[in-house]
């Protein structure tokens, strides 16, 4: 269900401002989203999994309250980020 060190490394060296750069909100966004997305095959076998859909929820509310924060300080790089993940429709 968690994505891989290899996956977490390739996200930091896309999204992050150098290759130890864990922390930016760019950074934190994008893990978020791949692990949301990773998550999702494992509810269409497991529909009855609720511990794991809560989980999955305060994931999805963290990721929205750090989007919330990288639009308020830099909206260029918010729209950047909404297009490369594809959040946006």
């Amino acid at each position: 269900m968690a994505i891989s060190n290899n996956t977490k490394q390739n996200v930091v060296k896309k999204y992050g401002k150098s290759e130890k750069d864990c922390g930016s909100s760019e950074v934190q966004i994008a893990l978020l989203t791949e692990n949301i997305n990773s998550l999702g095959n494992h509810f269409t076998n497991n529909k009855k999994d609720i511990h794991s859909r809560r989980g999955l929820l305060k994931m999805i509310m963290k990721r929205r309250s750090l989007m919330k924060y990288l639009k308020k300080k830099n909206l260029e790089s918010y729209n950047n980020l909404i297009k490369e993940l594809g959040l946006r429709k």
